[in-house]
């Protein structure tokens, strides 16, 4: 996969067939926050349920092509998901932005921001996406099952680790989460 030209996936695009969100109050600077979420291929190390993260191409600009693997698990069992993204790193909002362009949920929109609150940090991580491209039933297992199943459950639990790293600091050993 090469990068495109373009140095930005835009806004993130809102209003499609299936959207979760997932946030969280951090007790930490919005930088900590965005430092440690925008160090992707470091999330193993702090992620227990994070099977590994490649960047497989990388500009200055912030644009990046990124594939991840990750569990969900249902109770002990782990089911291993992955997938192919665009990411855009956007110091000055600050923001992360992806666009899986392979795997299961390929076209999904994902973005990461940080708003500084009294108490720390608002995250939000925001995913959006039409389903995958299945005739009659597409939609439907998105909403129903890749969405509040998979993609909740992996992104509240990447939100949840991550948050801890950097409340206590980005300690450089496993949060378990």
């Amino acid at each position: 996969m090469t990068l495109p030209r373009t140095a930005s996936l835009g806004p993130m695009p809102l209003g499609r067939a299936m959207e979760t969100v997932d946030e969280r109050l951090v007790a930490a600077l919005p930088g900590t926050m965005f430092d440690i979420a925008r160090d992707v291929d470091g999330w193993p190390a702090h992620l227990a349920h994070y099977r590994y993260v490649r960047i497989r191409e990388k500009r200055p600009d912030g644009l990046a092509v990124v594939e991840m693997s990750a569990f969900r698990y249902f109770g002990s069992i782990g089911w291993p998901t992955w997938w192919l993204s665009l990411m855009e790193v956007i110091p000055q909002k600050p923001s992360i932005r992806f666009r899986h362009i392979g795997g299961i949920t390929k076209d999904m929109d994902v973005e990461w921001s940080f708003e500084r609150v009294a108490a720390g940090t608002k995250v939000r991580i925001v995913h959006a996406w039409d389903g995958p491209r299945w005739p009659l039933i597409g939609v439907v297992a998105a909403r129903a099952v890749i969405g509040p199943v998979f993609v909740h459950g992996i992104a509240s639990r990447t939100l949840a680790g991550l948050a801890k790293v950097a409340e206590r600091g980005a300690s450089p050993e496993r949060t378990g989460a």
